[in-house]
């Protein structure tokens, strides 16, 4: 496969293309990040902020921030609460699989900082047939926290009458669908670009044929736009008026809120800062490669090597120890949908992005983390629904 000869992404990368000299629209877009004028952007934080500040002086909450826990949602409600002095509402989608140390992370930071967070549990039942779903039609499981993490504290923000929105990072650091020299609001239009994978909740409702009701898919519908202009709402990203540096954020975070990263299956622990807020996150990087032949190694060691933190020698090696391993998450997620582990091959390999070709006599098995015996094994869902659902896909 062609990969970028300046941070190794390959072509089978999201939104990826590249130029004449073989350099990716991503790295071009990291370019563009340190021509931005750093100082009228703060300028314009400050602006947008003071402005909500006056306007709803005598509301509960200044503005919402959703929460994952992990290193970039704790940094914008660190940042925020620290530079501003804001009041906000902490809004926490629970996708299902939050880690034992993430927890102890959210309530260090709740402490630490003295705000209200209010957390949203989808009904387990749902998010299993949706999570089945989404995997036949994109191999991806993901769609029920997607669409969940976005759209809820949307429709808190409504709920509540709460206008300003704020989250972390913007999408231009890991993709090309925005650049960081254009304005990307976190709305509807973002949501339905990327977030959903091109799916809405009335197409779940469809293709799942009786097996949910529409009132069940309520959580993950963004709310209306004639809803969003009535309370003046506005979405943004904390990394659009910033600049953005993982290492640098998470280092902080740990020394002033106690924040611990975290084992993540099949990434070095030179990144136990990364994604360490979902057990099934092996899962989602197994996928990846499967589908892509690359995962998060490649990604993180691409980050690194825009920041010239590596070369291109000590990321090779990364990519070479950690990339291509069954996750033993796997186990847990199989039984949490119903089906077996070549049921499970079968679908993610009709998923292969060209030219890459899977081959799984090379799959290696990996290590389990160690809070793997904590993680929840409740829950199966019954052959028969899943069946039903493959079979209803009219694909498997």
């Amino acid at each position: 496969m062609k990969s970028c000869k300046t941070c190794l992404l390959p072509e089978t990368h999201e939104t990826i293309s590249f130029d004449k000299k073989g350099n990716c629209s991503i790295c071009y877009n990291f370019k563009t990040k340190s021509k931005i004028n750093w100082n009228s952007k703060k300028k314009e934080l400050n602006q947008i902020i003071n402005k909500f500040k006056t306007f709803q002086k005598d509301q509960e909450y200044d503005c919402i921030v959703p929460f994952s826990g992990g290193k970039d949602s704790t940094w914008t409600l660190y940042y925020l609460v620290k530079e501003y002095n804001l009041k906000p509402l902490v809004v926490r989608f629970d996708h299902g699989f939050f880690r034992p140390n993430l927890e102890n992370n959210v309530k260090n930071i709740s402490r630490n900082l003295g705000v209200d967070i209010q957390t949203y549990t989808p009904n387990w039942k749902v998010v299993q047939k949706l999570m089945l779903q989404s995997l036949i039609e994109k191999g991806d499981f993901c769609w029920h926290c997607h669409t969940g993490i976005f759209s809820y504290p949307m429709r808190v923000a409504v709920e509540k009458k709460i206008p300003l929105i704020i989250w972390g990072e913007p999408s231009s650091e890991y993709t090309a669908y925005y650049g960081y020299d254009s304005d990307e609001l976190v709305d509807e239009k973002r949501f339905n670009r990327f977030v959903n994978l091109g799916i809405n909740a009335e197409d779940m409702y469809l293709r799942l044929k009786g097996e949910l009701k529409i009132r069940d898919l309520k959580p993950f519908i963004y709310p209306s736009e004639k809803s969003l202009r009535e309370i003046k709402c506005l979405s943004i990203c904390l990394g659009s008026y910033i600049k953005w540096d993982v290492k640098k954020q998470s280092k902080i975070i740990k020394t002033e809120l106690g924040w611990k990263g975290d084992e993540v299956e099949n990434v070095p622990k030179i990144y136990s800062y990364e994604k360490i807020e979902c057990y099934m996150q092996g899962v989602r990087d197994y996928l990846k490669y499967i589908k892509r032949g690359y995962s998060r190694p490649t990604h993180l060691a691409a980050i690194d090597l825009r920041n010239k933190r590596l070369n291109k020698k000590q990321a090779n090696k990364i990519i070479k120890e950690f990339e291509g391993k069954r996750p033993p998450s796997l186990d847990l997620f199989l039984d949490f949908i119903g089906i077996s582990e070549k049921k499970f091959m079968e679908i993610a390999i009709s998923h292969e992005v060209s030219p890459y070709k899977h081959n799984h006599k090379l799959i290696k098995k990996g290590k389990k983390t160690n809070d793997y015996k904590l993680w929840s094994k409740e829950g199966a869902l019954d052959k028969k629904t899943s069946n039903n659902i493959l079979k209803n896909s009219g694909k498997f």
